[in-house]
C-alpha cells in the first residue's frame, strides 16, 4: 500500500498492485484495473517512487506506510509470511 493525497488534501492508502496506469495530465490521474480513476496531488514521479519504495520494503524486510518505516512484523506482513520467515530462520 502507498499513501497518496487526493485533491481535497485527504490522505488515502492505495493498493499499488491495482494500478493500471498513471497519467501526468495537469493533475495526476491514477487508473485502477477496475476502471476507477483517482486524482492525486503527487506527481507521477512521486507515485512511482512510493511504489518502488514499497516493493523494495519486502526485499529489505521493512514495511513503509504513510511515509513511516517500521520493522516487518504484524504491521504489514501476513501471519503466514511471518511464520514462514521464522521457520526459515530456525532451520
Amino acid at each position: 500500500m502507498i499513501s497518496v493525497t487526493r485533491l481535497n488534501r485527504t490522505e488515502m492508502l492505495l493498493n499499488s498492485d491495482l494500478i493500471e496506469t498513471i497519467e501526468a495530465t495537469p493533475d495526476t490521474v491514477i487508473t485502477l484495473i477496475n476502471g476507477q480513476k483517482i486524482v492525486v496531488r503527487e506527481n507521477s514521479g512521486e507515485v512511482l517512487e512510493r511504489i518502488r519504495a514499497f516493493r523494495e520494503s519486502f526485499v529489505t524486510g521493512t514495511i513503509i506506510a504513510t511515509g513511516n518505516t517500521a520493522r516487518g512484523d504484524a504491521n504489514g506482513i501476513t501471519n503466514g509470511a511471518l511464520a514462514a520467515a521464522r521457520m526459515t530462520r530456525a532451520e
